[in-house]
């Protein structure tokens, strides 16, 4: 146990010391970035899954 206790405490003092922290405007901007590309890329998957579902359904149409 006394191990474990060992590595909370030296993982906060990582964090504390160690760690450069991105300043506020540099978070908000990251986090839209990351918000638009996730859409982005939503949108590309969405746009694939619905292209093979309609080509199986014209080959499953077309084997009947």
């Amino acid at each position: 146990m006394a191990g474990f206790v060992n590595y909370i405490s030296e993982s906060f003092g990582e964090l504390k010391n160690n760690v450069t922290w991105p300043t506020w405007a540099e978070a908000q901007r990251l986090t839209i970035v990351v918000a638009v590309f996730s859409i982005i890329f939503a949108l590309a998957i969405w746009g694939v899954d619905t292209v093979f579902s309609r080509v199986i359904e014209a080959y499953f149409s077309w084997i009947k």
